[in-house]
Formats: C-alpha cells, sequence, structure tokens
C-alpha cells in the first residue's frame, strides 16, 4: 500500500512533488513509499511469502498474455464477462484487502488501454475536460510526454467528465478486479508469475506509451491492468466494504458508513489497516492496477489504494468502462 503523503523519501534519491491539489502543489506524494531508491517503493518491492514459488497457472485462452479470443465492445472496449469471482485475498495484503469473498456482476465493456494523451486531448480541445496539471509536464520534462503515453495528471473528477464525454463512466472497484483475476483468482493480471519487465511498466521513473508489453495482458486482453499509471475508480474508497453486507456486489458503504469506519480504526489505533497513508479524515476514491515507480509486490491485483478526488498526480491516470 501507500506510504503516508510527505513522507520522507531517500537521501540519495529525492522524488519531487507528485502534482497539484487544486492548482497548487500538492503535498510529497511517496507512493509509493518512503524508503524509494531511484523511485522504487521500498515497502512495494515486499512479495509476500505466498507468491514465492507459485507455479504458473495453467495455459488457456486469454492466460498468460494470450488474447486470442477477447470478445471486441464498442471501440477500443473489451468484454468482460458477468458472474462470479474471488475479490481479495486472506494471506497476503492488508486488512482492507480481506476477506477474500465472492462477487457477482453483470458483464461489461472495458477500455483495451489506458486512456491517452491523444484522447484525453481531444476532449479538451472540445471544451468538455480540462487539462492535465501542467506543472508535470514542465516539471518532468519529456518523461510522461507523448500521445500513445497514459493521460496523467488528471483529478478523480477530470476522469469522470472524460469518460461521461465518451458515452462511458469510470469502472468500479470490483469490476477492476474482475477484469485482472478473471475465473481463476490469479495474482496478476497475467497469471501468477512475478512481475517482469517484458510484462508491465514498474520499477521505473517514467511511464510508457500503452500497451507496449502484450505479454502482460489480462485474461479478457487487456493491457496495462498492472503497472504503468494507477487507475481512477468510480467508488469510494471503504476499509470495510468486504465485511459489509453488500459485499457480493462489490460495492462499498455509504460515506457516512465509510467515515464511522475510518472513525473507528483511528481510535482503535489500526493504522495500518488501510496501508502506511494516514486513515483517511474524509472519503476518498479507490484507485487500482500500480504504477510504473512501484515494485513487483505491490502489483497484486487485490491491492487497494485511495486518494482525495481532487489529486493530480503524475502517477495516475484512467481507463473508462461501458454498461452492455
Amino acid at each position: 500500500m501507500l506510504f503516508a503523503l510527505g513522507a520522507c523519501h531517500s537521501a540519495t534519491a529525492p522524488i519531487p512533488s507528485a502534482g497539484t491539489v487544486d492548482g497548487a502543489l500538492a503535498p510529497v506524494e511517496t507512493a509509493p513509499g518512503a524508503g524509494n531508491v531511484n523511485g522504487v517503493d521500498a515497502e512495494a518491492a515486499r512479495v509476500p511469502a505466498e507468491d514465492a514459488g507459485t507455479p504458473p497457472l495453467a495455459m488457456k485462452s486469454g492466460d498468460e498474455g494470450d488474447a486470442s479470443a477477447p470478445k471486441e465492445g464498442p471501440e477500443g472496449m473489451l468484454l468482460v464477462p458477468g458472474g462470479k469471482f474471488t475479490m481479495g485475498s486472506d494471506t497476503i495484503g492488508e486488512g482492507d484487502e480481506r476477506p477474500a469473498h465472492e462477487v457477482t456482476l453483470a458483464p461489461f465493456y472495458l477500455d483495451r488501454t489506458e486512456v491517452t494523451q491523444a484522447s484525453y486531448d481531444e476532449c479538451v480541445a472540445a471544451k468538455a475536460c480540462t487539462p492535465p496539471d501542467g506543472a508535470i509536464l514542465a516539471t518532468f520534462g519529456g518523461l510522461f510526454r507523448g500521445p500513445n503515453k497514459p493521460v496523467v495528471g488528471v483529478s478523480w473528477f477530470d476522469a469522470q467528465k472524460y469518460c461521461a464525454w465518451r458515452g462511458k463512466r469510470l469502472p468500479r472497484e470490483a469490476e477492476f478486479e474482475r477484469a485482472v483475476r478473471g475465473d481463476d483468482g490469479r495474482k496478476f493480471p497475467w497469471g501468477n508469475d512475478a512481475p517482469t519487465h517484458e510484462r508491465t511498466v514498474f520499477e521505473t521513473n517514467a511511464t510508457e506509451e500503452v500497451a507496449s508489453h502484450p505479454t502482460g495482458r489480462g485474461p479478457y486482453g487487456h493491457d496495462d491492468l498492472a503497472g504503468n499509471v494507477w487507475e481512477w475508480m468510480a467508488d469510494d474508497y471503504d476499509p470495510f466494504a468486504y465485511r459489509r453486507a453488500t459485499a457480493s456486489e462489490g460495492r462499498p458503504g455509504t460515506c457516512e458508513e465509510i467515515i464511522a469506519a475510518q472513525n473507528e480504526l483511528r481510535k482503535a489505533g489500526k493504522q495500518g489497516f488501510t496501508g502506511s497513508n494516514p486513515i483517511p479524515n474524509e472519503c476518498e476514491k479507490n484507485i487500482r492496477g500500480g504504477a510504473y515507480n512501484y515494485s513487483g509486490g505491490g502489483l497484486r491485483s487485490t491491492n487497494r489504494i485511495h486518494h482525495p478526488p481532487r489529486f493530480k498526480l503524475r502517477m495516475t491516470g484512467l481507463r473508462c468502462a461501458k454498461d452492455v
């Protein structure tokens, strides 16, 4: 999980501010964590013991990056079938990733790739979207520039506007995990093997063009479901989401219930339940998928991260979903 905003960085490899909040300089984003070395999060580098030596999944259609029969949807989208799947984990991750439980979802379409800068610029040109945070591009130069690189520096509100302009919506957290795990409960989009640089973008200092790693595709043919950039989800982050009556539907509690849960955790001194970021004081939004500056263990399919919806970060972008 993420480390606290504003935590100290490695003295030998400082990471500048991640972006802005409503036009002002945001707190230093250590998320991926204190103890960064060349932009890599030492905490996220922990691969749980349960992952070590896990045999790869058996090869089948859509597995291990084989999108031999993806079901096409509207332009640039692929079908994620409905049905039951296992969400969460009982053995790895933080307290908010437990318990593993069965979720039933309707089928939906999901963008094959993260939204690119070129696609987002079309929305800006139409005056339907707010431009990305210019300070990120100004500060980091060409590291994040390129029409086929994922757009970054957009808030949750920006992401929501873009998807609506395209006649789509942001995916829910449960939908994203379904797209990653498929029917077999895999740890990563491609299977159970640990991340490699052939499969995804991680342990580095910049994003890459979308769909640059076809061997890392998910079970239904989607690219970059782990690594490259975090992606905004539609729903609120709820630390107790998996323990509620709505868990089987993949839905969090109300904002009031979420605030009460966070207050309960704070009073009990259970800081680590929500990762290393401070327990929120507001209803934050889920982000999923891991990013370029994360290490392998943090790319696991069950990892739950959260930020205030107003944040604009250099490691966070989006992709859209659509009802069938």
